[in-house]
């Protein structure tokens, strides 16, 4: 073998080893790609749960307002009839 077929060899085997060291990172990035995606859905229905977890409080303190209201209203009867 003469010194271009050994230098074309080399520079051959350094191009496999770059195009295997791209697709492993390849993979990886779509790994992370991946993963981003699933945090930003779980991001999504956390806001989503965070957003209910609001209302149901608001509509709790508003239910407590008329219980307490309706308390008073049969405090105030039964203290009348007595």
């Amino acid at each position: 073998m003469s010194m271009n077929e050994w230098i074309s060899a080399g520079a051959l085997g350094l191009i496999g080893v770059i195009l295997l060291v791209m697709l492993m990172q390849y993979l990886r990035l779509r790994e992370i790609w991946q993963g981003l995606g699933r945090c930003r859905e779980a991001l999504r229905w956390a806001r989503i749960w965070e957003s209910e977890n609001r209302e149901l409080k608001r509509s709790l303190r508003a239910q407590r307002r008329v219980v307490e209201e309706l308390k008073e209203q049969v405090d105030r009867l039964q203290a009348e009839q007595v």
